[in-house]
């Protein structure tokens, strides 16, 4: 039996979801080319404040209690804080084997129109007043820089991709060349 979450459609049609994205889903061997690969990791900043507030919380939990609540809100919350700042890290970006890969979603290069790099008010632009409800977006406040991947291909109904990037010149660079443009 099929639970609910399981029978809906994906919230985007490049969103890997048993089998239904519209680009066929194609092993890449570690022999294929890497062009350009990226993490998209948050700031070292981010680690001593993350972890500033999770002892914050827990101090707030602990209020000079003893027993049982003096050692758990640490035990459960620094840990948890620690998970959620690798999480916020864990998107990678690569064009690699014929395919522009960020993190689950994969677009074969053949399908790639035009490729722009932006900025910071480009990224805004794009993400703001020139966005439409159909792209797909992997956006991190964190990182200003940004490229936008038109697409030409008139089955799927996303019109480009944006994807954040420290090194938007160079992905756009890589994309161009990787897919012959």
């Amino acid at each position: 039996m099929k639970r609910a979450y399981e029978r809906r459609p994906p919230c985007h049609p490049a969103a890997p979801f048993n089998g239904d994205a519209p680009y066929p889903h194609r092993v890449t061997t570690d022999a294929a080319p890497v062009t350009y690969a990226e993490r998209l990791r948050i700031p070292w900043w981010s680690w001593p404040l993350g972890l500033a507030g999770g002892g914050l919380v827990g101090v707030e939990i602990w209020m000079g209690a003893g027993g049982v609540r003096a050692w758990v809100p640490f035990a459960v919350i620094l840990p948890l804080t620690v998970a959620l700042l690798f999480w916020l890290g864990r998107i990678r970006v690569a064009v690699t084997g014929g395919e522009f890969r960020v993190d689950d979603a994969r677009l074969p290069l053949s399908v790639i129109g035009e490729v722009v790099a932006l900025d910071a008010a480009g990224k805004r632009e794009a993400l703001g007043v020139g966005s439409h409800p159909l792209a797909f977006v992997i956006q991190r406040p964190w990182i200003g820089g940004a490229v936008q991947v038109m697409l030409d291909d008139p089955a799927d109904p996303t019109p480009f991709w944006v994807v954040s990037t420290r090194h938007p010149v160079e992905l756009a660079t890589a994309l161009r060349a990787s897919a012959g443009r």
